[in-house]
C-alpha cells in the first residue's frame, strides 16, 4: 500500500474521531485529522534536535522542523503514533514520551489536531532517508533566534507548536 492509500483517522473540528479516509483524500479535501509531534531534547534539556525534511515529502518538503511525528492512522492512539513515528523518523525507541499539549492547527489545506510530546535523548539519531534529509542538535536560544526570522524555511505547524511550547515554558 502506498502512503497515499494509507487509511488515516478523520476527526471533526473539536477533536472527535469521525471515521477514516485515505491519506490522499484527507490531503486533497483538507479534512480534519490528527498528527503527532515529538520534541526531542537532550537529557540536560538545553538542546533540541532540528532536522530538514526530505525534498520528496508530500507536504512542507525540504523545510526545517524540530518535531518528529506524523499523521495518526485509522484506529491508532496518538501516543502510539508518536512512538511509531519517533522510531521511524529518527531511530529513537524505548524512551518515555511526556505529553505536552494538543494544538488545533487550522491553515487550509492543513487542518489537524497536533498531539505534542517530549522525549529526552542523548543517544544516536538515525534518519529515515524518505523522511529526513539531515539534522543536528541546536541550543534552545539559537532555535528561538532562528524562528524570529520569518524567512527561515520552517514548517508552519511545527513553528506554531514550538512557539506555543516556548510560551508555556517557564523562563
Amino acid at each position: 500500500m502506498s502512503d497515499a492509500d494509507e487509511l488515516v483517522a478523520v476527526y471533526d473540528r473539536d477533536g472527535a474521531v469521525r471515521g477514516s479516509a485515505p491519506r490522499s483524500v484527507m490531503r486533497a479535501e483538507g479534512l480534519w485529522h490528527a498528527s503527532t509531534a515529538v520534541l526531542v531534547r537532550s537529557t540536560a534539556g538545553d538542546r533540541v534536535y532540528v532536522h530538514r525534511r526530505s525534498p520528496d515529502k508530500d507536504i512542507f518538503a525540504g523545510m526545517h522542523d524540530c518535531w518528529a511525528g506524523g499523521v495518526v492512522a485509522a484506529g491508532e492512539d496518538p501516543v502510539d503514533a508518536a512512538t511509531r513515528e519517533l522510531g521511524e523518523e529518527l531511530g529513537i525507541a524505548g524512551v518515555p514520551l511526556r505529553p505536552l499539549f494538543t494544538l488545533r492547527y487550522d491553515a487550509p489545506p492543513v487542518r489537524c489536531h497536533v498531539h505534542t510530546y517530549e522525549a529526552r535523548w542523548d543517544g544516536p539519531v538515525v534518519h529515515q532517508p524518505e523522511e529526513i534529509a539531515d539534522g543536528g542538535w541546536m541550543p534552545l536560544d539559537e532555535l528561538r533566534d532562528r524562528l524570529a526570522n520569518p524567512a527561515w524555511p520552517f514548517v508552519p505547524d511545527g513553528r506554531r507548536c514550538i512557539e506555543e511550547w516556548f510560551r508555556r515554558r517557564p523562563r
